[in-house]
């Protein structure tokens, strides 16, 4: 039997389910069932990520399930690990990627180009903050938290003109009807690993691993390489303005990042490409050019 430990939510769950249906159409004889674990970030789901922790916020609870063996597999957002994983964990699985970009939703199904000066504007992600200050200082960013469910509800409670969540989460939601614009990658670069489900395991659980070794995206794994190399030399989560996009095109890999400060006013972005043989490596090396042209990270 194996043990699938996820977040209660209905995307966590959306995901889990995911990947207990691919495993079982691999190996249909294999009993799976599925634990919910309760998470520091759904506990205080008022408090901005960036005081309570960031991204370990919603993984630490379902990592120490795993390492006291109380379930065999965790399953997560790829966005919503850390750069650096406990001793003896490690990423077994990246499964193909849904889409990587953030998506407007809007009231009347406005653009974002057309959202008026002084328009309300929610999300509780500093990364999607700095850039809509950055290339949209007119508007109103309003911090908001709460699965995907509870932020659309908050377009209507909290007056707002317009949220930004993930195409990703819309979609595997089937909330995708709700998209007013796909909001290009050069304007709002996503989280890295944005739109990818990742697969946790035990680095000695051999009999795990070997199923989970099947379920991997060749070309999402290069991706998420590069973009949680740079995640990792960035020494940061949540608490820093950051976002690095890759895609892979046949043997090269290409990718854009950028830094800031909280409100857009220091905001640099920087590209690179590459063979995805080097798909770690270019990362770093992306941070390392960003570093060079901001001076703002030593």
């Amino acid at each position: 039997m194996l043990r699938i430990g996820t977040r209660g939510s209905q995307l966590a769950l959306w995901q889990a389910n995911f990947i207990k249906s691919e495993i079982s159409s691999l190996f249909p004889g294999i009993e799976i069932n599925i634990e919910i674990i309760k998470t520091e970030g759904d506990k205080r789901i008022s408090a901005p990520l960036s005081e309570i922790g960031g991204k370990g916020v919603f993984v630490k609870e379902i990592e120490e399930a795993l390492l006291s063996n109380r379930i065999d597999l965790a399953v997560h957002s790829m966005k919503d690990m850390p750069s650096i994983l406990p001793d003896g964990l490690k990423i077994s699985a990246v499964t193909k990627r849904n889409h990587p970009a953030d998506a407007l939703v809007s009231r009347e199904n406005i653009q974002l180009e057309d959202l008026k000066p002084g328009s309300r504007v929610g999300t509780g992600s500093l990364r999607r903050k700095a850039q809509l200050m950055h290339h949209y200082p007119g508007l109103e960013i309003v911090p908001i938290r709460g699965n995907v469910d509870t932020r659309l509800k908050k377009l209507e409670t909290e007056k707002l003109d317009a949220i930004i969540l993930a195409v990703a989460g819309l979609d595997r939601l089937g909330f995708g009807d709700r998209i007013s614009q796909i909001i290009d990658t050069n304007i709002l670069i996503p989280a890295p690993g944005q739109g990818i489900v990742a697969v946790e395991s035990r680095e000695d659980d051999n009999d795990t691993n070997k199923i989970l070794s099947n379920l991997n995206d060749l070309n999402s794994l290069s991706e998420s390489l590069l973009e949680r190399s740079f995640l990792k030399s960035l020494g940061g989560d949540c608490n820093i303005p950051a976002g690095c996009y890759a895609k892979t095109e046949g043997d090269s890999i290409s990718s854009i990042a950028f830094i800031s400060d909280e409100y857009g006013n220091a905001m640099v972005t920087e590209r690179i490409t590459g063979p995805v043989s080097d798909s770690e490596e270019l990362g770093s090396t992306l941070f390392k050019k960003l570093r060079e042209k901001s001076g703002r990270i030593s």
